[in-house]
């Protein structure tokens, strides 16, 4: 039952956050993006992606070579 609730409520928030982007991309239909401003947004994506997933690459890696486990001595 739990989980019902969950994936009901995930999805109840992507119906939302596509319902938001869709109103905020039709009120700014009138909206003029020059070149340089599509450039620098698709590079902004672009970046993001590379970063989440390098960091999530470290995660990965983190806990596979056991760096999360290793005990830290105890502090007086």
């Amino acid at each position: 039952m739990r989980s019902v609730l969950l994936i009901i409520s995930l999805i109840g928030l992507l119906v939302l956050a596509i319902a938001g982007g869709a109103y905020v991309w039709w009120s700014m239909a009138d909206v003029d993006i020059g070149i340089h401003g599509l450039i620098a947004m698709i590079l902004g994506a672009v970046f993001s992606l590379i970063l989440g997933g390098g960091l999530m690459a470290l995660v990965f890696y983190s806990s596979r070579h056991g760096h999360d486990d290793q005990q830290q001595p105890p502090r007086d």
